[in-house]
């Protein structure tokens, strides 16, 4: 496997954990909130910036440095979303602060609102602990973007002196 392969994986695990909060959200119940919407915007953009990058030649050191340092950004911003997420679940009730208004409510009024609104959906309370397999979901959104950031880094590491790999 390459560099660009790497990208690829990247891209499709960001589509399967996209694919598996719809489901969570409208197969299994589980109500959003703003902060698991801000993670699920963060994979998005997260698989994006993979996508445009597995396009690119990463023939370079620069380019595939260059790369891996946009992945990380999105992927530690998610990261720490996910931290702080957890750290308000693990708060007592009467400690937790407000998520705030829901997305929908914030961006009706914006343009194409009806195009994007059903990733945005959601009006959960970010204090309350929702599980899939046993594990909260900011646990799961944890892992998954310290996983990308490894992942990255790695097969930088690994191609870092190969001009054309």
């Amino acid at each position: 496997m390459n560099y660009r392969m790497a990208l690829w994986v990247v891209a499709g695990l960001s589509v399967l954990c996209f694919g598996g909060s719809f489901f969570a959200q409208y197969v299994l119940g589980l109500n959003p909130c703003v902060l698991c919407i801000a993670e699920r915007v963060l994979v998005i953009l997260t698989g994006l910036i993979a996508l445009v990058a597995a396009l690119c030649p990463n023939r370079l050191l620069l380019e595939r440095s260059a790369n891996a340092i946009l992945i990380s950004l999105a992927a530690l911003a998610g990261f720490g979303v996910s931290l702080y997420q957890i750290y308000i679940q693990h708060l007592p009730l009467w400690k937790q602060p407000s998520c705030g208004a829901p997305w929908t409510f914030r961006l009706r009024q914006a343009p194409l609102f009806d195009w994007y609104e059903p990733i945005i959906r959601g009006t959960g309370n970010c204090g309350q602990v929702q599980r899939l397999l046993g594990v909260p979901l900011p646990v799961w959104s944890a892992l998954f973007f310290a996983f990308i950031v490894v992942w990255v880094w790695g097969w930088w590491w690994k191609t870092r002196a190969h001009k054309n790999k």
